[in-house]
């Protein structure tokens, strides 16, 4: 493995020196023509290539006061570019925060055994909306097992891609209520607070509810196989029975002391893409140098990394973040609510309505970036048509309105 010098680290709103729009720029149009891609793969792509660039326009911000000019080219918002979810993932979490329950939280990940990833790349909508629908299922099942909580649950579940290396390794992260809603309404039930279900029955189930399901859809004929000897239904079920066999990684991580770190936490995994820009090391000779874990580096070809970075662009209009029991969109005004009731107190203080703060008062107050105060001098930022200006910097600046 080839070992490059580390990048420094950027502070503030600095912008890292290399971004995966660099390498799209430099070798996206070779890929391109030697690859066939998905048309979300090619709109990603393009997408990134041009996101804060003169190419979507833009408007510059000019101080009142020393005359400073600060350039801000519009953004892709291209769910998969790295430098598009910042506000987006802030403004969600501030959403999501109106809904936390004043209770303990578990964090568990759903894994699925490497066996099951070229079936995955070739069913990719069929297979996410499976694990979603088998974590969920199993967490709200072993829920309302009389025997284990008798409640119903909430969980807001986060469908993930990749590994550290960009590696195809598709897996489920789910938070979960500590404790919830009895099945016949007339109380909160807390869960203990270290521990929620046993692994090795989350695994089972969640083993069971997968194979499950693909055994169905296979009867169907709705799996893409790709000539391969699982088109027999012997076959299959060979298959099927030799992941039975494994033992499938289902892991809970440290519960979350108190609501308020729930959707903030999570917040880093709603929105995360792939791979950041902060991670990238350097492009050369040597091929896409960037940062794994533990302090270690991985170096690819560029027609390798743009390879790796494409299996993680989700299907168009695919739903990557999903709530269920509780938090599911038919009961967050009513069971949800009767949830917080008995865990809040019918005589619960409610904020007074308060003004609609403007996008940049958002920015400022969940990411501590202030785009309407001059960094040089401390005057008023005054925005102006990018028009009428004679300015195009080669790097565009870190933030605009979307």
């Amino acid at each position: 493995m080839h070992q490059h010098a580390p990048a420094p680290a950027p502070s503030g709103a600095e912008r890292p020196r290399l971004e995966v729009a660099d390498i799209f720029r430099a070798h996206g149009e070779a890929y391109r023509q030697t690859h066939a891609l998905l048309p979300e793969q090619r709109d990603a792509m393009r997408a990134i290539e041009g996101c804060r660039t003169a190419r979507l326009g833009g408007h510059v911000d000019v101080c009142a006061a020393c005359g400073l000019a600060r350039p801000a080219y519009n953004s892709c918002r291209n769910r998969h570019c790295p430098k598009c979810q910042a506000l987006t993932q802030a403004l969600w979490i501030e959403k999501r925060m109106a809904r936390v329950l004043p209770t303990h939280a578990f964090h568990a990940v759903f894994t699925v055994p490497h066996e099951l990833g070229p079936l995955a790349l070739r069913n990719r909508r069929l297979l996410f909306n499976l694990l979603f629908s088998a974590a969920a299922g199993t967490l709200l099942t072993l829920g309302r097992d009389a025997r284990r909580l008798g409640a119903l649950l909430g969980v807001t579940a986060v469908l993930h891609t990749w590994t550290r290396d960009l590696r195809f390794h598709p897996h489920v992260h789910c938070i979960i209520t500590g404790g919830g809603l009895a099945t016949d309404g007339t109380r909160w039930i807390a869960s203990r607070r270290k521990y929620l279900f046993p692994i090795r029955v989350l695994s089972a189930l969640f083993r069971g509810m997968v194979l499950a399901a693909l055994a169905r859809a296979h009867d169907r004929g709705e799996l893409e196989l790709g000539g391969t000897d699982l088109a027999d239904r012997e076959a299959f079920g060979r298959w099927k029975d030799a992941l039975y066999r494994k033992d499938w990684v289902v892991y809970a991580k440290r519960p979350f002391a108190g609501p308020h770190q729930v959707f903030k936490y999570l917040g880093r995994y709603t929105h995360r893409v792939g791979i950041s820009n902060r991670r990238l090391v350097a492009l050369d000779e040597q091929g896409v140098c960037f940062h794994t874990k533990d302090g270690k580096q991985v170096t690819l070809s560029p027609g390798e990394f743009i390879r790796r970075f494409l299996l993680h662009v989700l299907p168009t209009g695919f739903v990557k973040i999903r709530h269920y029991g509780l938090l599911a969109s038919s009961n967050v005004h009513t069971k949800l609510e009767v949830a917080r009731r008995y865990l809040e107190g019918e005589d619960r203080a409610r904020d007074a309505p308060r003004a609609t703060p403007t996008w940049q008062e958002r920015l400022l107050a969940l990411t501590s970036i202030d785009l309407t105060t001059c960094p040089r001098c401390g005057g008023h930022m005054m925005r102006q048509p990018l028009a009428t200006q004679a300015l195009r910097p080669s790097r565009p600046a870190l933030l605009d309105s979307s």
